[in-house]
C-alpha cells in the first residue's frame, strides 16, 4: 500500500492553514474538531472562515503566505489555496522541514492525505482511496454510514469506562478479549443500541460480578418497511435486519425489502389479506412470544409504519405483558411515501391546512366512519384499506357535504416501479374501480392537493407492456 494509516493526536498542537475559501474553512473546522490550535493565513476569507474567526475559533493574518509562515511548531500544514504556484511553494518548504502536508486535490504534493471519515467518536473509521478517488470514499462512507450507528460510540466509551475493572477481574489478554467478544455481540450493546444505557451499564456490571458475560435474550424488533421502495428503510431498520434470527413479515413488504434481510434468518409469512388471514393476530402476538423466549432476535417486519393501521401496539402489549425486550423502529408510512412519489402533497397553503389518515376498513368489515368530521373542507383525507368500501365512501363524503367534484386520487403498489395512478372525483370513483382491475395495496387520497399532480408528478415507474391503459369520463389513468 501507497499510504500508512494513522491516527494523529492534535490535542493542544498548533496546525497552519493556507487559505480562506470554503474548502480551506472546512479543513480548519475539522482540524478545530480534533482538538488543534489553527492558525489561517490568507488575504480574505469565506463566510464560514469568517465566522470561526470571529468566534475566537481560529486565528488569522489577512496577507499572502510567506516561506517564513512554514515553522517547525507546526504538526501540520494544509494549502487550500486556488494558486498553483503557491500550493506548491508550501509543500516544498514543508517538506523540507519535516512537517506533514496535505495540498487539495493535488496528492502528488502531499506527504499525507485526508481521508474521508464516519465518525461515532470516540470511534472514527477512516477511508482513503490513495488520492485516486475522493468522490468514491465519499460514497464508501455514505455507505457505512448506514450501518454503523451513532451508538457505537457510546458503546465504546462504555466500554473505555471500563476497562481497568476488566483488566483486574481477568489476568490473561485471552480472558479479556473473550469477555469483550461476548458484550460487544450480546445483551450489553443491544441494550446500548436500543437507547437503555442505564440498563446496559448495570448488565455490564453484573456480567463483571459473575466473570463472565450476560447471556443473551430474545428480544423483538418491531420494524416499519416503509411502503415499498427499499432506499426508504431508515440506518436502524437495516442495521436490525441483518441481525436478527428469524424475521416474521406481512403480506406488504415488498420482495426486494425482504431480500435485505440476514440471508440464514428463518422466515415466517404471516400475511393478512381481505378475509384470507395466514395467522390470526392473536396467533401472531403469541408467536412473537414465543420466539423471543426462546431467545431468538425476532424481526418483526411490517409495511408502512408500525403504528399507523398496522396494529403495532397490539403486538407490542402483548410483549410487555409477557416481560419480552421490545424495540420499535417507524417506517414511513403510505399516505407520505405513496403521495410523494404519485406528486400529491398532503398539505399545501393554497388548498389543504390538514390531513386525516383513517382506515377504510374497521375491525368489524364496516366503514361507518365519522363522516361529518372527514367531510370538512379544506383538507385531505388518506384511506387505508379502502377499495373495497369506495362506493360507500364516495356516498357518504358527498352526502356530508364534500363536493360531489372533489378530486380523488388512487394509488397502488406506491414507491414501487409497478407504481400506478388513477384520477377520479369523488362522484366518479364507484366507476373508476369499477372499470378498472384496481388491487390492494391500494391508497385513496381525497381533496384539492389531487389536482396539483399534473405539475408536481416526478416518479417514473416501469411501464407493464401487458397491462392496458383506460380512459373515462371525469379520470385519468398515469402508470
Amino acid at each position: 500500500m501507497r499510504y500508512f494509516p494513522i491516527f494523529l493526536d492534535l490535542h493542544g498542537r498548533k496546525a497552519l492553514v493556507v487559505g480562506g475559501g470554503d474548502i480551506a474553512s472546512r479543513k480548519a473546522r475539522s482540524l478545530r474538531e480534533a482538538g488543534a490550535g489553527v492558525h489561517v493565513v490568507c488575504p480574505e476569507l469565506s463566510g464560514e472562515m469568517r465566522a470561526m474567526v470571529e468566534a475566537g475559533e481560529v486565528t488569522h493574518e489577512a496577507r499572502r503566505f510567506a516561506p517564513e509562515d512554514v515553522e517547525a511548531g507546526y504538526a501540520l500544514i494544509i494549502a487550500a489555496t486556488d494558486r498553483q504556484d503557491i500550493n506548491r511553494e508550501v509543500s516544498e518548504l514543508a517538506n523540507a522541514r519535516g512537517i506533514p502536508v496535505n495540498v487539495v486535490d493535488q496528492p502528488e504534493l502531499c506527504s499525507f492525505i485526508v481521508p474521508s471519515v464516519v465518525n461515532r467518536d470516540p470511534v472514527q473509521v477512516a477511508i482513503s482511496t490513495g488520492g485516486a478517488s475522493p468522490v468514491l470514499a465519499r460514497l464508501l462512507k455514505a455507505q457505512l454510514e448506514a450501518f454503523i450507528p451513532a451508538a457505537y460510540g457510546r458503546l465504546a466509551s462504555l466500554v473505555e469506562r471500563f476497562r481497568d475493572a476488566v483488566k483486574a477481574r481477568f489476568p490473561t489478554v485471552r480472558e479479556r478479549r473473550l469477555f469483550w467478544e461476548r458484550i460487544l455481540d450480546g445483551q450489553v450493546a443491544q441494550l446500548l443500541f436500543a437507547g437503555r444505557e442505564r440498563a446496559a451499564e448495570e448488565a455490564l456490571e453484573h456480567a463483571l460480578e459473575e466473570e463472565t458475560a450476560p447471556a443473551h435474550h430474545g428480544e423483538v424488533y418491531l420494524v416499519g418497511a416503509g411502503p415499498g421502495d427499499p432506499d426508504l428503510l431508515t440506518f436502524k431498520a437495516l442495521r436490525l435486519m441483518q441481525q436478527c434470527d428469524v424475521v416474521v413479515y406481512d403480506r406488504l413488504v415488498s420482495p426486494p425489502i425482504l431480500d435485505m434481510v440476514r440471508k440464514d434468518a428463518e422466515r415466517i409469512y404471516v400475511g393478512k389479506a381481505r378475509a384470507n388471514h395466514a395467522m390470526q393476530q392473536e396467533n401472531i402476538n403469541q408467536l412473537l412470544v414465543r420466539l423471543a423466549k426462546e431467545g431468538k432476535r425476532v424481526l418483526r417486519l411490517k409495511g408502512g409504519d408500525p403504528f399507523i393501521f398496522g396494529r403495532g401496539g397490539e403486538e407490542i402489549d402483548t410483549l410487555a405483558a409477557e416481560g419480552v425486550l421490545f424495540q420499535v423502529v417507524p417506517g414511513i408510512t403510505a399516505a407520505s411515501g405513496c403521495s410523494s412519489y404519485a406528486g400529491i402533497p398532503l398539505t399545501h397553503r393554497d388548498h389543504a391546512q390538514a390531513c386525516v389518515l383513517v382506515t377504510g376498513h374497521l375491525k368489524d368489515g364496516t366503514v361507518d366512519l365519522n363522516w361529518d368530521m372527514l367531510a370538512h373542507p379544506h383538507q385531505t383525507v388518506v384511506f387505508y384499506m379502502g377499495l373495497h368500501g369506495a362506493e360507500v365512501l364516495s356516498r357518504e363524503m358527498i352526502a356530508h357535504g364534500r363536493a360531489p367534484d372533489t378530486p380523488v386520487a388512487l394509488v397502488q403498489q406506491g414507491t414501487t416501479p409497478h407504481q400506478r395512478v388513477w384520477r377520479a372525483t369523488l362522484e366518479t370513483l364507484p366507476q373508476v374501480v369499477a372499470e378498472n382491475d384496481i388491487k390492494p395495496p391500494t391508497l385513496i387520497i381525497v381533496g384539492e392537493v389531487v389536482g396539483l399532480q399534473d405539475k408536481l408528478q416526478w416518479f417514473e415507474p416501469l411501464i407493464d407492456a401487458d397491462t392496458p391503459t383506460s380512459s373515462f369520463t371525469g379520470s385519468r389513468e398515469t402508470i
